[in-house]
C-alpha cells in the first residue's frame, strides 16, 4: 500500500516577540516563553508578582509619608503636648479674690501615678497595650495585625495607650472618626508624646484624662462615681471593671448593661492572669465577685455665678485666642468685677419675688398656658420626637396627656433676671440670668432680647434734652398723631400729653412720649440709645420711643448708668486683669469712656428719673424698703409679657426683668403684670439688702441746684467724697472716683451750656418736627447725620427763662401735614423680630396704653 503525504499549512513554531519597554509585557513574555524550562517560568511568575507587590508597597509608603508630612503641620507640636499633659485650669476670682469657678477641658481631679493602685496599671496594660514598654508610641506589629484582621472582616483596634492619650488630649484636633487621617494624626501625636515624655508620665496622664460616663473624667472621679471610693482604694475587681469600660463605655456600662460589663470585666481578669499579674486562683476568685456598682454621679464644674462666668468665658476666649493662650490648660488667674456678696443678695431677691409671682401665674393659667406656646414647647421635647418616630400623628403627640402635663409647668414658669453695675466704671457687681441655672440655663440678662417697654422712654427725653428742651418745658395738651407708611394715622393712648417733660417721664405718658418722638425724630432716639449703651439693632419706627425694639437687660442698665455717670459712657466690664499662676500680670482691662451726653443733660435726665421714683410710677421703690437718693423707671410691654425696672443710686445702677420664656405667655391683669408689680419689687428687695454696705452719697444734682459740698481735696484728687478711703470705696478699685475724669473739671460754670436758638425745635405746636434728616415715611429705618436746618425756638416755661414767641396753633383735631406720599408698608428687618412684624404691627402692640403706664 502506497502511503500518502498530507498536504497542509506548515507547522507553526513559536518565535520570541520583540522586547517591549513595558515591564508588565516583558514579564508576561517571560512567563509564556516555551523554550524556557517550567522552573524558570515559575520563578519568573513568582518573582514578578513579588516585585510588583514591593513596588506597590514602596509607592504606597511614599504616598503615606507625603500625606503624613502634610498632616504633621496640623498635628499638635511638642510644646502643645507638654502643655496639655501638664495643664492647669484657669481660676476665676471675684473682685475680692474669692473663687467663682475654674475652666478646664473636663472636670477631673489629678491623681499622681504613685497613688494609683498597681493592679489598675496591670489591668490596663494587660488589656490595652502589652508591649507598652517596648514600642515608641506606635506598635507596628499590633497595627499590622489590626489592619490584616480588619481586612478579613474582623474589626480590631490597634491603638496603644499613648495613641489613646493623644486622642484624649486633643479630641478636636485629632477627632474620633474611623478615617486614615485620624489614625495618621493619632500616630504622629503619639510619637511626639513618646519623644518628650517618660513612660510614667504617659501612664499618669492617660489615667487622669480617660473619659468615663456620667460626667466622670479620670480614675479618681470614676472611682467616686461607680464605687463611692477614691482611686487609691480601688480593689482588683473594681479596677478591672473600670478598665473593661475603656473598650466602649456605652457598651460596657456597669449601670445600664451589668451583664455585658461583668463579662468584659472577667475577660480583663483572665488577661491579667495570662500576663502573670494575677494567679489563676485569684483571677477565678475575683471573677466570682459581683460588680458592686453604687452609682453616685459627680457634679460638673461648679460656678458660684454660672451665667456671669459663662459671659466671662466668652470675653476671655476673645482675648486669649489671638494671643495664643489656652484658657483650659494654661493656668491663668482671671480677676473679675463680680462681688460675690452682692451676687448672693441678688439671687435671693430674684428667687423671693419670682416665687410669689409663680403662684400668681399658676392661678391665672391653671387651665393651661396658651395653646400656641404649649405646642411650640412640646415640639422641642425628646418625648414628642419619640412619639412621632413611633408612628403617632402630630395631633396625637401634641395631645399626649402625660407630655402636656410635664411641659405645661415649664411653659408657665416665671423667669427673672437682675444686673447691678457701677456706673463710674461699668464694673458688673451682680449678674443673675435666671431664677435657677439648674432649671433654666438660658441667660435672660445678657443674651435674651425682649421689648423694654417704657424704660426706653429715657432715651426719648435724653434726645429732647440734647435738642435744647428743659425738664420743666411744657407740652400742650392734645393727641399725638403719627403718620404711617400706608398713609393712615395712629394716635397712641395712655395718658394725656399736657404737662411738663418731667411729668411726662415720671408718669410714663405714652401720648406725650409719642408726641416728643415726633418732635425730635425717631432716628435721633435710636442714635442716642446706641450712644448711651444699647448695642442691639433698633427698628427706627415712629413707635420706637414706646420700647418696641428688643434689647438686653445688661445694655439697658449700662445705658442708664451713662446718665448716672454724668453722660460718660462706660461699657459693661466683666474682667479687670488676667495673670499667670505665678502672679505675672498679662493684661488689664477698663480704660476711658466716651462722653455721649453733656453733664447738664445727664443731670437733668437723672432729675427727671428721680421724679419717677419720688412721685411717679416708681414710687413703690421706697415703700418696699429702698432708701437714699434714688431714680429709676418702670417698663411694661403689651399684654404684660415683660416687666422692667431700672434704678439708679449712688454707686450702683440696678435693673430687673420679669416675664416668661415665651412672650405669648403673659400675666393676665394690670394689677399683677405691670413692671411696678413684677420687676420693681426685685430691685427693691436687692437694694434693701445691700444699701447699708454702700457709702452714703447722692446722685449728681440738677444743674440749677448744683452745689459743691465736697471735701477739701475733691478738686485735686477727683474724689467727690474728698477722702478716697477704702471705706468710701468698698471695692477698692476707685469705682466712685473713676467717672470724674481730668477732662471734666468740677467747675460749676462748666454745667451752664446754652444752645443756639436755631438748634431748638418747636415743642407743643401740634406739628411734627422733621428735624435732623427725618422726613417721615421716606426716611423710616434710617439713622443718619443731623440736618443743619434751623427750627423755631421752643416755648420755655422754666424759672427765669425768656419767653419766646409762640408758634401758631393748629385747629383742634387737625391732622399734621404729610411730608411724603403714602406707600405700601414695608417690613422692618431685625434679627430679634422673630415674627417678621411690620412697623404697623409693632405699633399695634403699643396701642391702648400697652407700652407702659406704670
Amino acid at each position: 500500500m502506497s502511503s500518502r503525504r498530507s498536504i497542509g499549512r506548515p507547522a507553526k513554531r513559536w518565535a520570541p516577540a520583540r522586547r517591549s519597554w513595558n515591564p508588565l509585557v516583558r514579564w508576561a513574555q517571560a512567563v509564556r516563553d516555551p523554550e524556557a524550562g517550567w522552573g524558570r517560568r515559575l520563578m519568573a511568575a513568582v518573582g514578578g508578582a513579588v516585585g510588583f507587590a514591593l513596588a506597590l508597597a514602596l509607592v504606597g509608603a511614599l504616598a503615606f509619608a507625603g500625606y503624613a508630612w502634610r498632616l504633621a503641620e496640623s498635628t499638635p507640636d511638642a510644646y502643645a503636648l507638654a502643655r496639655a499633659t501638664r495643664s492647669q485650669p484657669t481660676v476665676v476670682l471675684d473682685v475680692r479674690g474669692k473663687r467663682l469657678t475654674q475652666f478646664e477641658p473636663d472636670f477631673r481631679e489629678w491623681v499622681p501615678l504613685d497613688s494609683i493602685p498597681l493592679h489598675l496599671v496591670d489591668a490596663l496594660l494587660a488589656t490595652e497595650d502589652r508591649r507598652f514598654y517596648a514600642h515608641g508610641g506606635v506598635d507596628v506589629r499590633r497595627t499590622a495585625a489590626a489592619v490584616w484582621n480588619t481586612a478579613r472582616g474582623r474589626r480590631e483596634g490597634g491603638s496603644t495607650v499613648t495613641q489613646q492619650l493623644a486622642r484624649n488630649l486633643f479630641p478636636e484636633e485629632i477627632g474620633s472618626e474611623g478615617t486614615v487621617r485620624r489614625k495618621t494624626m493619632e500616630m504622629l501625636a503619639a510619637r511626639a508624646i513618646e519623644r518628650d515624655h517618660t513612660k510614667r508620665e504617659i501612664l499618669e496622664a492617660y489615667l487622669n484624662t480617660v473619659p468615663f460616663l456620667y460626667n466622670a473624667t479620670g480614675v479618681e472621679l470614676a472611682a467616686r462615681t461607680y464605687f463611692g471610693a477614691h482611686a487609691p482604694d480601688l480593689t482588683v475587681p473594681q479596677a478591672a471593671t473600670l478598665v473593661a469600660m475603656l473598650k466602649g463605655p456605652d457598651a460596657y456600662n456597669p449601670v445600664r448593661r451589668p451583664e455585658a460589663a461583668k463579662k468584659r470585666r472577667d475577660l480583663v481578669l483572665r488577661l491579667m492572669a495570662d500576663t502573670g499579674a494575677l494567679s489563676r486562683a485569684d483571677a477565678a476568685r475575683y471573677q466570682a465577685a459581683p460588680l458592686g456598682v453604687e452609682l453616685a454621679p459627680q457634679p460638673s464644674t461648679y460656678s458660684a455665678a454660672p451665667h456671669f462666668t459663662a459671659a466671662v468665658r466668652a470675653a476671655l476666649d476673645a482675648w486669649a485666642v489671638p494671643r495664643g493662650y489656652d484658657v483650659d490648660r494654661d493656668g491663668l488667674v482671671v480677676w473679675t468685677t463680680l462681688d460675690l456678696g452682692l451676687q448672693r443678695e441678688a439671687e435671693a431677691a430674684v428667687a423671693e419675688r419670682a416665687q410669689r409671682l409663680q403662684r400668681t401665674a399658676d392661678a391665672q393659667w391653671r387651665r393651661g398656658p396658651p395653646r400656641r406656646a404649649l405646642d411650640a414647647a412640646l415640639r422641642r421635647t425628646d418625648a414628642y420626637a419619640r412619639l412621632r418616630d413611633g408612628g403617632a400623628s402630630e395631633a396625637d403627640a401634641l395631645a399626649d396627656r402625660a407630655l402636656v402635663d410635664s411641659v405645661g409647668g415649664a411653659v408657665r414658669r416665671v423667669e427673672a433676671a437682675l444686673v447691678a453695675l457701677v456706673p463710674e466704671t461699668g464694673a458688673v457687681r451682680a449678674y443673675v440670668g435666671s431664677r435657677d441655672f439648674a432649671v433654666d440655663e438660658y441667660d435672660h440678662a445678657g443674651v435674651a432680647r425682649r421689648q423694654p417697654g417704657s424704660t426706653f422712654k429715657a432715651f426719648v427725653f435724653a434726645s429732647a434734652l440734647q435738642r435744647g428742651y428743659a425738664p420743666d418745658d411744657e407740652i400742650e395738651g392734645g393727641a399725638a398723631t403719627v403718620e404711617l407708611d400706608d398713609g393712615t394715622e395712629w394716635t397712641p393712648t395712655g395718658g394725656v400729653s399736657a404737662g411738663t417733660l418731667e411729668d411726662a417721664l415720671a408718669y410714663s405718658k405714652n401720648a406725650a412720649t409719642a408726641r416728643l418722638t415726633q418732635e425730635v425724630g425717631p432716628h435721633r432716639v435710636a442714635l442716642v440709645a446706641q450712644q448711651m449703651g444699647v448695642e442691639s439693632p433698633l427698628d427706627v419706627v415712629p413707635s420706637i420711643g414706646l420700647g418696641t425694639s428688643p434689647v438686653t437687660l445688661l445694655e439697658m442698665v449700662s445705658a442708664y448708668g451713662t446718665a448716672a455717670n454724668e453722660g460718660l459712657r462706660r461699657a459693661p466690664l466683666l474682667i479687670t486683669r488676667v495673670e499667670t499662676a505665678s502672679g505675672q500680670v498679662l493684661d488689664t482691662f477698663g480704660g476711658t469712656g466716651a462722653q455721649v451726653l453733656t453733664r447738664r443733660d445727664a443731670r437733668n435726665l437723672v432729675q427727671m428719673l428721680r421724679a419717677a421714683v419720688d412721685r411717679g410710677t416708681g414710687r413703690d421703690l421706697r415703700r418696699l424698703g429702698a432708701t437714699g437718693d434714688l431714680a429709676g423707671k418702670t417698663g411694661t410691654t403689651q399684654r404684660y409679657a415683660d416687666g422692667w425696672f431700672i434704678a439708679l443710686r449712688p454707686g450702683l445702677a440696678v435693673g430687673a426683668w420679669v416675664g416668661f420664656n415665651d412672650p405669648r405667655v403673659t400675666f393676665r391683669s394690670k394689677a399683677t403684670g405691670e413692671g411696678s408689680k413684677t420687676a420693681l419689687p426685685v430691685v427693691a428687695g436687692f437694694l434693701s439688702r445691700v444699701q447699708d454696705r454702700l457709702p452714703p452719697a447722692t446722685l449728681p444734682a440738677p444743674p440749677e441746684t448744683f452745689d459743691f459740698a465736697f471735701g477739701a481735696d475733691s478738686l485735686t484728687t477727683g474724689d467727690p467724697w474728698g477722702g478716697g478711703s477704702w471705706e468710701d470705696d468698698p471695692w477698692g478699685d476707685g469705682a466712685y472716683g473713676a467717672g470724674w475724669d481730668v477732662d471734666r473739671p468740677l467747675r460749676g460754670d462748666s454745667l451752664d451750656i446754652e444752645r443756639p436758638e436755631q438748634d431748638r425745635p418747636a415743642l407743643g405746636s401740634g406739628r411734627p418736627a422733621r428735624d435732623a434728616g427725618w422726613s417721615g415715611a421716606a426716611d423710616r429705618g434710617r439713622i443718619g447725620p443731623p440736618d443743619p436746618r434751623g427750627q423755631p425756638p421752643p416755648r420755655l416755661r422754666g424759672p427765669g427763662a425768656p419767653r419766646a414767641p409762640e408758634a401758631p396753633r393748629e385747629p383742634a383735631g387737625a391732622a399734621p401735614p404729610r411730608t411724603a406720599p403714602p406707600r405700601e408698608p414695608a417690613p422692618v428687618t431685625n434679627p430679634n423680630n422673630r415674627g417678621g412684624r411690620t412697623a404697623e404691627e409693632m405699633i399695634r402692640d403699643a396701642r391702648d396704653g400697652g407700652a407702659d403706664d406704670g
